[in-house]
């Protein structure tokens, strides 16, 4: 990507694809570049933009993002929509409810093509 002036080095399915790429020039003047600070919305302020998903034993959070969007690399829209630093925990209690992204709502994520049998 550096060869090419101002593309972004994620692609448009990352998380970070709208994130702003800072760049920290070192001593020597060599210049790193770095992804900037991806900040999330209060899930409070969200809640109305997402649908719950009761969790099944076995379940997986890339298989979340298959079933929800489609592709089974978007599961962080479902980690960013729910208190959790782990995705591993989004899956690991069978009936735990969680909050899965309405298309185009949840600020931060993407959405996704619509919310089936959540």
């Amino acid at each position: 990507m550096d060869e090419v002036p101002g593309a972004h080095p994620y692609g448009r399915s990352s998380r970070y694809s709208e994130v702003e790429i800072g760049v920290y020039r070192c001593r020597d003047g060599t210049e790193v570049r770095y992804a900037k600070r991806r900040l999330l919305p209060r899930l409070d302020d969200a809640a109305e933009e997402t649908a719950a998903h009761t969790v099944s034993s076995g379940e997986r959070p890339d298989q979340l993002g298959q079933r929800y969007f489609g592709d089974s690399g978007q599961w962080w829209q479902i980690a960013d929509a729910n208190p959790t630093l782990d995705p591993r925990e989004l899956t690991d209690e069978p009936g735990e409810r969680i909050a899965v992204p309405l298309p185009g709502g949840f600020p931060g994520g993407m959405g996704g093509p619509g919310v089936r049998n959540g």
